[in-house]
């Protein structure tokens, strides 16, 4: 899984799986992989990704890129590396 550390926070990038019978973090192999209830449709999934990941690290996330791809880069706000690679260490498979 790809961390980036940046002055605004830590950047992870993560593969989106729309249209999932509820909302769910994995890593699979390298790959963060997060499973969204929503449509993607006019960026409800986009929506629900950046609510309930702010939920999780319990900081602003923003979309910094892929906003109309399944592959995105999230910016976590005010957060290091280490407590991200900490909080998914939850996660794995």
């Amino acid at each position: 899984m790809k961390l980036q550390k940046t002055a605004q926070g830590t950047i992870i990038e993560i593969v989106v799986k729309p249209n999932s019978k509820h909302f769910q973090v994995k890593t699979e192999g390298n790959e963060l992989v997060v499973f969204c209830h929503e449509a993607p449709v006019k960026g409800k999934v986009n929506r629900e990704l950046i609510k309930q990941l702010s939920k999780l690290f319990k900081r602003r996330v923003e979309i910094i890129s892929g906003f109309t791809s399944r592959q995105k880069k999230v910016l976590i706000k005010d957060v290091s590396t280490e407590k991200v690679n900490e909080m998914l260490g939850k996660f794995q498979v």
